[in-house]
């Protein structure tokens, strides 16, 4: 998904000379060939997220339009007074791009998993977020992105995530995207974890459980009116992210129910309210963290069977 992105802005910046990437002393293997081809777009910052955020601001003023890249929750986090005062208070168009999050670096502990970005930086006014599931919803991500001049984040995973779709999807509408027909029970998935939710479709299939599976990449602004009517006809709807289940994909969906006072059925799975102490690869940290398909195939079938 990183390659993706990468690609995407160097195609891009190659029509927009106002397009900059700034880096936190990292990545070299994957920006190299964007500085290479546009060594005036391209700035490395070192390792002062902080600053790198204020310097894009300052472009960002000037006209340009920046893009902060680094692992995890170090573009989003670490400088978060920053992207409130610099950014967001002046509505700035600077896109926030942090790669490996959810568990992608669980290797690396605590310090570098992005479990709670998604709930801080979506409460930040004018903050656009996007969590795609693969490359092509990456690239229509990116594209989106430079569609509007607003501040916006992008949530990406680490690399080599399997295609969902066969052709870039269209994002402007912010509307889920279908991968997976069902008519039981609606999965709906944030982000890279969607490889967790086709196997928990194809397991529950031969229970007798049909389950249909969307991605929602557009997180903010959410299109509630459309993921109602994504989940048409089912029991209600199981929201899935590699995220904490606290202000995150899940409990964005169940406030934008309440509030049109929609009483459709939801269960928000996601990270328990606990750092995590233990270090390992990510399918493992799912695994203890109650996100392995296993986990999440028995969540949907009982969640689905009370509902019904």
């Amino acid at each position: 998904m990183r390659d993706a992105f990468v690609k995407t802005l160097t195609a891009e910046a190659a029509e927009n000379p106002d397009i900059m990437l700034l880096v936190g002393d990292l990545g070299f293997g994957v920006v190299a060939a964007f500085g290479d081809t546009y060594p005036k777009q391209f700035l490395n910052c070192g390792v002062a997220e902080q600053s790198m955020v204020g310097m894009a601001a300052g472009m960002a003023a000037a006209g340009r339009r920046p893009f902060v890249y680094s692992i995890s929750n170090f573009p989003s986090l670490r400088p978060l007074e920053q992207i409130r005062n610099d950014v967001c208070y002046h509505g700035l168009g600077v896109t926030l791009v942090a790669v490996g999050t959810g568990l992608a670096y669980g290797s690396l502990g605590y310090t570098h998993h992005g479990v709670e970005d998604m709930s801080i930086l979506r409460s930040l006014p004018g903050m656009r977020v996007y969590c795609p599931a693969d490359a092509l919803e990456c690239a229509a991500a990116v594209k989106e992105i430079l569609a509007d001049p607003s501040p916006a984040y992008l949530r990406l995973g680490k690399n080599k995530e399997p295609l969902m779709h066969d052709a870039q999807p269209d994002l402007a509408s912010g509307a889920p995207l279908l991968i997976r027909e069902g008519t039981d029970v609606t999965l709906l998935v944030a982000g890279p974890i969607i490889t967790q939710a086709l196997a928990v479709a194809e397991q529950l299939e031969p229970e007798g459980l049909s389950v249909r599976v969307l991605t929602c990449p557009v997180i903010k602004p959410l299109n509630a009116a459309a993921i109602r009517a994504a989940a048409d006809g089912t029991v209600g709807i199981v929201t899935l992210e590699e995220h904490t289940i606290h202000g995150g994909f899940g409990s964005a969906v169940l406030e934008g129910f309440a509030v049109n006072g929609w009483r459709t059925p939801i269960l928000p799975l996601g990270l328990a309210d606990e750092a995590t102490h233990i270090i390992g690869g990510q399918e493992w940290l799912r695994e203890r963290a109650g996100l392995s398909t296993d986990h999440v195939r028995k969540s949907v079938a009982t969640f689905a069977r009370s509902a019904a």
